[in-house]
């Protein structure tokens, strides 16, 4: 099982907002905007401050993808 943040990607765009803009209003680390490129696994906390920034679900940033 891997994770998607496509989701969080069409948000950004939708929002005309760029990553880096995104980092910035929401502090994030490079390493934790680098993990989200790569799909990574980012903590728990990190998702939630995104779900905040968006008012949103968890679900309408990322999902698990099934291999």
């Amino acid at each position: 099982m891997r994770i998607s943040y496509k989701k969080l990607w069409i948000k950004l765009a939708e929002l005309e907002m760029s990553k880096p803009d995104f980092r910035t209003k929401l502090n994030l680390s490079a390493v934790t905007l680098t993990k989200l490129n790569k799909n990574e696994a980012v903590s728990l906390e990190i998702l939630m401050r995104i779900c905040k920034f968006f008012d949103c679900d968890i679900g309408d940033v990322c999902e698990f993808i099934n291999e």
